[in-house]
């Protein structure tokens, strides 16, 4: 399928999700995450739940990275640019959505892309090649080429694999793991 077929089709799927399907799946997704040779990196990129969208919940992610006293980066979207600039998530920063219903930081302590050293990815679909299908926006595109070139990318998913995303560009960038309720795919 092409990414204009999975999108659409996802979020129809995504749509019919229950709130409690949606806590559930992503408790499942955050527990399946620990089994991930990833938990010895200091910086660790997040994105914030878009509730309306009925992404995966991230709130039990953030438990996990706190608890494991990880650095937590959180990003804001520039439209005009297409860049994300991201910021350390600290008690003091202060969480607003924009015109997109998106959480964002206001402001707060600003975070070189090169530091990171996981980044977990939002997605809709994704194929057993690693490549996926987001808002078709390149928001993360353009972040991962900025990013050292061994960050840990972890897409989560609520959904199983496709076989193959056809009109994949040579600019996307594929994901090093998927983290479904059910299963770890590696890439």
């Amino acid at each position: 399928m092409t990414k204009a077929a999975l999108r659409k089709a996802y979020k129809l799927k995504r749509n019919n999700l229950s709130i409690e399907d949606i806590d559930n799946l992503s408790i499942a997704i955050a527990n399946k995450l620990l089994q991930l040779p990833i938990w010895d990196k200091s910086f660790y990129h997040i994105y914030l739940t878009i509730e309306e969208q009925k992404e995966v919940n991230t709130d039990f992610i953030l438990n996990i990275l706190s608890g494991k006293d990880k650095n937590i980066v959180i990003s804001k979207s520039d439209f005009k640019t297409g860049l994300m600039h991201n910021f350390l998530l600290t008690d003091n920063t202060v969480i607003k959505k924009n015109a997109l219903n998106i959480p964002e930081p206001i402001d707060g302590i600003p975070i070189q892309n090169n530091v990171i050293d996981v980044v977990f990815i939002p997605l809709l679909a994704f194929d057993k090649q690693g490549h996926r299908v987001g808002y078709g926006k390149g928001f993360y595109d353009r972040f991962l080429t900025s990013c050292k070139a061994d960050v840990i990318k972890v897409g989560l998913s609520f959904f199983d694999a496709e076989p193959l995303i056809e009109d994949v560009l040579e600019t996307d960038i594929a994901v090093d793991y998927c983290v479904t309720p059910e299963q770890i795919f590696s890439f």
